[in-house]
């Protein structure tokens, strides 16, 4: 088992390293058009750096979350929130100096990834999420220059981005794409929802050419852009209310393979089905539910207090059923609605003495 360990995370290393390498070719070819223009840029950007307070420097650390896992430094978000007044004034500096240096320092830019398995087939190495623990200290530098970026933003930003915006969340993002369907199948026209980018085509009158037009400039757009399409992860949804002969819609390719066609789509958590009903996406919470309180239902029995039962409940069922439910608990249907409270009065007995 531990030469076994040892060889999947030496073929996670070798992948991973992959896309580093062809990073670091795509900007090899760009540094030569890169280096002219930063020549030119180079007297603006001197009388135009964006300078960090001590202050905010010092707010930044104080809001460290300290249950945080450290980065590959070693340094935890304890350290940072508790010598705050000590340690600001020396990352003021270093954090200024990178700025009007427009350099990152090396250790900053370190990671530890440590992959979490996503789905079946653990042999293919592209089913593990690559999560990297980064430096708390560069987390906090990028928030501060976040934070700045943002304030000059909101005039020029799309009205569609939802996220990295305040007050915005994923529960906007499918609220919006709900009612985007059901506005244009309420005039008779189908709906086309294809996922890897979000992208939503609309067809009138049966006329794919706007939608297959805006999915091929998706593929230019990434392959200009030096980014890739993976196509077995990209499905596409046909949204209507007519029956499955009325749609006979060719079949979506990109980048030479064909797209898989679903009837039901995972979206931020969400399960989207064809006709925009929710019956699938309450069923899979409720299964999730029901065994959750099996779980509880053993504290119970070993004789646990009132508001542990109820803390248990709080982050591993509530919190599952209350997610994104602004965007689909008002257009579930009554059997839909009974099963909730089924849960609902199945907690409350567990919690009984």
């Amino acid at each position: 088992m531990v030469n076994a360990d040892a060889s999947l995370a030496d073929e996670l290393n070798n992948f991973y390293a992959c896309f580093k390498a062809a990073a670091h070719n795509v900007n090899s070819v760009s540094s030569a058009n890169s280096a002219i223009g930063s020549m030119h840029a180079e007297n603006a950007r001197k009388e135009n750096v964006f300078i960090i307070s001590e202050h905010d420097v010092r707010q930044a650390f104080r809001r460290v979350n300290t249950r945080k896992a450290a980065g590959p430094d070693g340094i935890t978000g304890r350290v940072l929130k508790a010598c705050a007044n000590q340690l600001a004034p020396v990352f003021t500096e270093i954090f200024n100096l990178s700025l009007e240096q427009s350099m990152i320092p090396t250790c900053f830019k370190q990671s530890t990834i440590v992959p979490v398995h996503k789905k079946s087939q653990p042999a293919c190495l592209n089913n593990y999420r690559p999560v990297a623990l980064t430096s708390v200290m560069m987390k906090c530098f990028e928030r501060l220059i976040r934070d700045f970026i943002t304030s000059s933003l909101p005039d020029i930003l799309d009205p569609l981005q939802f996220a990295y915006r305040p007050n915005c969340s994923t529960e906007d993002t499918i609220a919006h794409l709900h009612h985007t369907a059901l506005s244009h199948l309420d005039s008779r026209k189908g709906n086309y929802f294809a996922d890897d980018t979000a992208v939503v085509g609309l067809i009138s009158n049966n006329d794919e050419t706007a939608y297959l037009e805006e999915i091929k400039n998706l593929e230019t757009w990434c392959q200009d852009n030096n980014l890739f399409l993976n196509v077995s992860k990209t499905k596409e949804l046909i949204v209507g209310f007519s029956t499955k002969q009325e749609r006979n819609y060719q079949s979506l390719i990109i980048n030479g393979t064909p797209v898989e066609r679903v009837d039901i789509f995972l979206y931020l958590g969400v399960h989207i089905m064809q006709d925009l009903s929710w019956s699938c996406h309450v069923n899979t919470l409720v299964k999730k539910a029901w065994q959750h309180l099996y779980h509880l239902r053993c504290l119970k029995d070993f004789k646990l207090p009132s508001k542990v039962l109820k803390m248990f409940y709080t982050c591993t069922t509530e919190s599952i059923l209350t997610g994104s439910i602004t965007a689909w608990f008002g257009n579930i249907t009554k059997q839909d609605r009974q099963a909730l409270r089924d849960l609902s009065q199945a907690y409350h007995l567990c919690r009984a003495p």
